[in-house]
């Protein structure tokens, strides 16, 4: 039998929590004993483990999800001078890997049923300027740029995918990270998988992955035979200390085996609140769609937000705000343009509890909760149909 790690019952109330299937203890302490702490061939494993998930030819683990991003932008040559189109609604990570490499963040409004890019919204952003587009999966929902692709790409334009939500979600027939263009995955704590701490980049090449890796390692290559006899390395351009280390990857690891479990756990969790929210007027659930998803949220959007979030709060329900709008955080106010579907969206954006010591009677509480925190604060919910 799996032995899940944690309280359920101390967990059912807070807005996300880490979860362990059992495994995991004992994949840590089986590279612990090896005595190599760092790099190790557990982190090639782990990479190679993804790889044949996702069907692709290459994986390249790093140490975070903003690891990957940042280094995914310096592979394809992002720099001073250039901007990256990104949303505004997302993790301020996000923007903190473009201006880590010297390039400024071009901020575009988003689809306020999704909030994530279109297509249309992505071109209309771009300028002269603009040499990659960081699409932000929101939720984990795929986001679909098929019809600008080529039009971007005959720009100098890349993609470069924030999939920190959507390990696991599909685009199609074909999961997220096989699609063709850059990918990057977050395997931080709460994240659908985890390894406590971890990210990983998907390249298109080759050639591209092995410069992954070498930024990955502070510029660091082996040397082979008579290149350098003395130091038993070279450095053959910029990098940082990205690895993954082999107990992070050991975590990973002993997750992959349940992953199917916890696509199966999540759809259905978030199509109970689906079902439950339903009965609240004034209500709108953020689609993340599960059919092609793994949700990592469970959000809804109400114009009373900011006193619903104190009372819930207040009454020890653990909601939370993913995310108060870039463009208007002080660091990133000069580049900050007028995107009201963002802006809307942060006012009103409300995050439910949602992970998986979650049961049904824990989410018919939350939503009951809501309901009274809306009639608290002067939002009356009525028995009907949400806003969806």
């Amino acid at each position: 039998m799996t032995t899940h790690i944690g309280s359920p019952a101390a967990d059912a109330r807070r807005n996300a929590s880490p979860y362990l299937y059992g495994q995991e203890a004992a994949a840590v302490a089986r590279v612990l004993e090896t005595g190599q702490y760092g790099h190790t061939e557990v982190t090639e494993e782990f990479e190679g483990r993804v790889a044949e998930f996702l069907n692709v030819r290459d994986a390249v683990a790093v140490m975070s999800g903003t690891a990957a991003l940042h280094t995914a932008l310096l592979a394809i040559g992002i720099g001073p001078g250039h901007e990256v189109v990104v949303p505004s609604m997302t993790f301020c990570a996000t923007v903190q890997a473009i201006l880590a490499t010297g390039a400024t963040p071009r901020f575009v409004d988003i689809d306020p049923a999704t909030l994530c890019v279109t297509d249309q919204l992505v071109m209309d952003a771009v300028t002269d300027r603009s040499r990659a587009v960081l699409p932000v999966l929101f939720g984990g929902r795929p986001v679909d740029l098929t019809r600008i692709r080529k039009e971007l790409a005959s720009r100098d334009i890349v993609i470069v995918e924030d999939a920190a939500h959507a390990f696991g979600s599909s685009h199609g027939p074909r999961l997220v990270g096989a699609t063709g263009d850059l990918t990057c995955f977050s395997f931080g704590p709460v994240k659908n998988l985890t390894c406590g701490q971890g990210g990983i980049v998907i390249p298109r090449t080759r050639d591209e992955a092995d410069t992954i890796r070498r930024i990955r390692m502070l510029g660091v290559v082996r040397s082979q035979g008579e290149r350098d006899r003395t130091t038993g390395y070279q450095v053959e351009g910029y990098g940082l200390r990205y690895q993954m280390s082999g107990i992070n990857a050991a975590i990973g690891l002993a997750q992959f085996p349940h992953f199917e479990d916890t696509t199966r756990t999540r759809r259905r969790l978030w199509r109970a609140y689906r079902r439950a929210l339903a009965a609240l007027d004034g209500v709108r659930l953020v689609d993340v769609d599960p059919d092609r998803s793994v949700p990592h949220l469970c959000q809804v959007l109400i114009p009373n937000r900011d006193e619903v979030h104190a009372q819930m709060k207040a009454s020890g329900v653990g909601v939370g705000i993913h995310y108060a709008p870039n463009h208007l955080q002080p660091a990133f106010a000069r580049w900050r343009r007028n995107l009201p579907a963002t802006e809307q969206a942060g006012a009103e954006i409300l995050t439910l509890p949602f992970h998986q010591y979650l049961t049904e009677a824990d989410i018919d509480q939350v939503v009951t909760a809501l309901g009274q925190a809306l009639t608290e604060t002067g939002a009356t919910p009525r028995a009907g149909r949400s806003q969806q």
